[in-house]
């Protein structure tokens, strides 16, 4: 009797360890989530403590986010006449200074000595690496990506090596200082393993990895290096997919993303995405989107969905002609 009471008492502890440990992990996820999305509404970190420029914002929503907090901008993309256009709006709406340098970053290494050269003697305290690139949309095996010799290339180039050169290339600079902020963006396509789009997902936990890893090393040396993992975003390279309760407009992304700085190294930038993420992560785990049943589906589906995604390419195409 006393061995069975023993017994039952320490399942008792037992249990009620767990359900403490999981009511305190609830607890703290709703604290962090608390100040990350809502209470960065109100008190926001001070982007200028960083340094006088933003270099990299490629997206014109987040270089406007950037100047709208009083840095000048450094746009780099491939779009010359593009970058003009925004580095324009950003003088004359913020008041603030512009560089532009045109650079494809698909393109490798090559670029990066006169990306270094154009950026000497400036100040650049906010580092955002946020190209990126897939295979035009669709949902497709490895072995049947559009001209796979080339696409694959470009991917790697753009989504893993634009993040790690621009990174080498400033963080000398901000040690040196004691002080710097880089961003990278990742994807909730990294979250989980996710089949159809392997290249992107694998390149996208890439910069999730390194992100996390340079935060741990240099956030002693005054550097804070954040990872935010986005959902469905409506931008060019979801083809302005329309917004909607699950999808949010570039600008708005843009500038709750920005608010979370200083307050988490890794999230995934708004409110909305973040919910998305936990509920996927309850009702879509990774052994299911690996499972045969799964991928059969997402095979119909990109099949159904395969004449949209074509006609919104074309549309793109027809915008930037």
């Amino acid at each position: 009797m006393a061995e069975t009471d023993g017994c039952y008492g320490f399942l008792c502890f037992l249990g009620g360890c767990t359900a403490l440990y999981f009511l305190l992990s609830w607890s703290w996820g709703c604290w962090k989530g608390f100040k990350s999305y809502l209470l960065s509404k109100i008190w926001q970190t001070d982007v200028r403590k960083f340094g006088q420029w933003a270099g990299k914002a490629a997206t014109p929503d987040a270089a406007a986010g950037l100047a709208r907090r009083g840095l000048d901008v450094v746009l780099i993309s491939r779009s010359g006449e593009k970058l003009r256009s925004v580095a324009k709006k950003i003088e004359s709406q913020y008041g603030r200074q512009t560089r532009v340098i045109q650079a494809d970053f698909s393109e490798g290494d090559s670029i990066y000595p006169a990306i270094a050269q154009q950026l000497k003697g400036l100040e650049i305290g906010v580092l955002v690496n946020n190209v990126g690139m897939t295979y035009a949309g669709k949902l497709v095996h490895f072995l049947d990506v559009p001209d796979p010799e080339q696409t694959i290339t470009k991917v790697i180039n753009c989504n893993i090596l634009s993040v790690t050169q621009m990174s080498r290339l400033i963080l000398p600079h901000m040690v040196e200082r004691g002080k710097g902020l880089i961003i990278n963006m990742s994807s909730e396509t990294a979250s989980q393993p996710q089949p159809l789009i392997t290249v992107y997902s694998a390149t996208k936990i890439f910069v999730t990895y390194f992100s996390r890893c340079l935060h741990a090393e240099y956030r002693s040396r005054g550097i804070t290096v954040q990872c935010v993992s986005p959902f469905v975003v409506s931008t060019n390279m979801t083809y302005n997919i329309p917004v909607n309760p699950l999808v949010v407009s570039a600008a708005s992304f843009a500038r709750d993303a920005l608010n979370t700085v200083g307050y988490s190294s890794f999230t995934s930038g708004c409110l909305t995405h973040a919910l998305q993420h936990i509920a996927l992560s309850i009702i879509f785990p990774a052994w299911l989107r690996l499972s045969p049943f799964c991928l059969r589906r997402m095979e119909k589906l990109a099949q159904n969905i395969k004449p949209l995604i074509e006609e919104r390419v074309a549309q793109n195409y027809r915008k930037e002609d």
